[in-house]
């Protein structure tokens, strides 16, 4: 089975990427230990560190200099994008034992969600306004999720359901094609989203992905996934369950965005 087959592909730890994560660590580390990021981006009663674009990585992905690099990142220009790419700042996602615990104003039926469904999105889909309405905001290329610190494959592991991003390409490609691409961020896609993960949950096979400090994983931009709960009473590293997402997004292609590859 291959990456266009199941929406996802595993790299093992590599020397290149070993020396990006010594030197993207520490800064982790630093992100989601500063009170001020605490205040913004913790959530889920202190077990969950959104961490969105908060490591300072430059647009080439280095950090202190050590460039973004390894087989996982070479899989990605070969395959998903050979032009240059420019690399968002990546989220410093953490959980902590617990994950995930009631969300202040969130509501028991989110929270079941959370618990029961690993939280399942695609990426891009902003919720808005109440009651919650379903966007697609953003056009990312692809997901890149690199493990920072060493974690047992029960705590909290990203979630990904295989062959989901085929039903989901279909799936918006038909909701979307009525409208102008530049219309599409308007385009209400609430309805077509909770159907399109129904498909999805009685027909494809949920994965479980934990990853180990070094591993990598390429996931595809129309994949559903998320992240299971972390297993009741397990330990896990000091520093958290961290992993570095990169999603570089391209609103000039937005229409390559739909299309299926």
């Amino acid at each position: 089975m291959s990456y266009h087959d199941t929406g996802w592909v595993k790299f093992a730890p590599d020397p290149r990427m070993t020396a990006w994560i010594e030197a993207a660590k520490p800064a982790a580390i630093r992100v989601a230990q500063d009170p001020d990021m605490q205040r913004d981006w913790l959530r889920c009663g202190g077990t969950w560190f959104v961490g969105v674009n908060a490591l300072p990585n430059l647009t080439d992905g280095s950090v202190s200099g050590v460039p973004l690099a390894g087989q996982a990142v070479d899989f990605v220009h070969e395959y998903i994008k050979p032009e240059p790419i420019l690399w968002d700042s990546a989220q410093v996602s953490v959980c902590y034992e617990g994950y995930p615990q009631p969300w202040e104003g969130e509501s028991d039926a989110a929270l079941a969600f959370r618990r029961n469904r690993d939280a399942a999105h695609v990426d891009g889909l902003h919720g808005e306004g109440q009651p919650r309405r379903r966007f697609l905001r953003e056009f990312h290329q692809f997901l890149l999720g690199i493990a920072l610190t060493d974690s047992p494959a029960k705590a909290a592991p990203f979630v990904i359901w295989e062959g989901s991003h085929k039903i989901v390409q279909r799936a918006f490609s038909e909701a979307l094609a009525p409208y102008p691409v530049a219309q599409w961020p308007e385009v209400d896609l609430t309805d077509v989203n909770m159907a399109t993960r129904r498909e999805i949950f009685e027909t494809c096979p949920r994965v479980e992905l934990p990853l180990k400090t070094g591993e990598a994983y390429v996931i595809h931009r129309h994949a559903l996934h998320g992240v299971a709960p972390w297993e009741m009473g397990l330990k896990g590293p000091i520093e958290g369950r961290m992993i570095a997402y990169f999603r570089p997004a391209d609103e000039s292609k937005m229409q390559q965005w739909v299309d299926a590859d």
